[in-house]
């Protein structure tokens, strides 16, 4: 009994493409929102500059904001290796 790797065509025994794609398609889109979401308050401490308080503040929350997006990415992951791997399964 062969067991099918994720990723690799049975058939030409090649990596699978169009389902790589598929796959990280939505895990850029991801890493991009919660990146892009925590450029607005690094700009911000950039904008009021200097070591003040405010901008210490934009700061701390633009790494609240990668810390939490970071959290999410990592659940999204797991949560699809065992849809993945589920159904794998079903189809054995």
């Amino acid at each position: 009994m062969m067991t099918t790797r994720p990723f690799i065509d049975p058939d030409a025994s090649e990596l699978d493409i169009g389902r790589i794609l598929t796959e990280a398609i939505p895990l850029a889109g991801l890493v991009t929102l919660f990146g892009g979401l925590s450029l607005l308050p690094f700009l911000l401490a950039l904008l009021v500059g200097g070591n003040g308080g405010l901008a210490l503040l934009f700061t701390l929350v633009a790494q609240f904001v990668l810390a939490v997006g970071a959290g999410i990415v990592l659940m999204y992951v797991i949560a699809r290796g065992i849809a993945l791997a589920e159904s794998r399964d079903r189809h054995r």
